[in-house]
């Protein structure tokens, strides 16, 4: 059975927008395009803990933009700065949520026309991880459907207030642990979770008999609505 992993590059209020560079989505109105790079460019962390995440099987999993913005992208990065994982992305398979009958130009792309539908019926098969880069669209649906077998965020310093985020309203409640943290000296946050059945809950303190006061905000609570 194939695992679903979201590996997600995030702000400290959870925005995952155009992380790369300026020109990722310039008629969006996100101001900070390329909020990533700067650290991305010189943190030890960041750079082994994205080694890690390359250096198992795995095949890619994307949203229709983030293809579109990798495929005119990683084709020609071979011999560049970042040549071994070019030379992977190139090699593996890209699977591709798409409503549109479009043509996918990158060798290996699949398109996938029912992202949730589609993906549930690759888990069941053998084969390599599948591994999301960007695609929120394609991650929230995925959170909304259960498939996500593991989640790896990359922290970043910064506070960015408006854009696309992680999480979304609609994800299905899953408790998750965590198998794997490091903080870098620039203060980027790696942390590996992974699912851990149903959401627990508990009152604090244990089960004491309410307070009278207590009992009084939960009746006003009910009143109120």
């Amino acid at each position: 059975m194939r695992k679903v992993i979201v590996g997600a590059f995030v702000s400290m209020d959870g925005v995952m927008q155009s992380p790369g560079g300026r020109e990722e989505d310039p008629t969006s109105g996100f101001r900070f395009g390329g909020w990533v790079a700067p650290m991305a460019d010189v943190d030890p962390v960041f750079g082994a803990e994205v080694g890690k995440l390359f250096d198992q099987p795995f095949d890619l999993l994307l949203g229709r933009r983030t293809y579109d913005i990798f495929a005119a992208h990683w084709p020609y990065a071979e011999g560049g700065p970042y040549d071994d994982i070019a030379k992977t992305f190139n090699r593996i398979t890209k699977y591709v949520a798409t409503r549109k009958g479009v043509d996918l130009t990158w060798k290996g792309s699949v398109a996938l026309s029912d992202a949730a539908k589609d993906v549930a019926e690759l888990k069941q098969e053998d084969g390599p991880a599948l591994i999301t880069q960007g695609s929120t669209e394609l991650v929230h649906a995925l959170l909304a459907s259960g498939l996500v077998d593991e989640i790896r965020t990359f922290t970043f310093p910064v506070l960015l207030g408006k854009g696309k985020r992680l999480f979304s309203d609609d994800s299905q409640p899953s408790a998750f642990k965590l198998t794997h943290g490091v903080v870098s000296p620039n203060g980027l946050i790696h942390a590996t979770y992974v699912r851990d059945g149903e959401v627990k809950t508990a009152t604090i303190g244990g089960a004491e008999e309410p307070s009278p006061a207590e009992l009084a905000r939960r009746a006003k609570l009910k009143r109120e609505g």
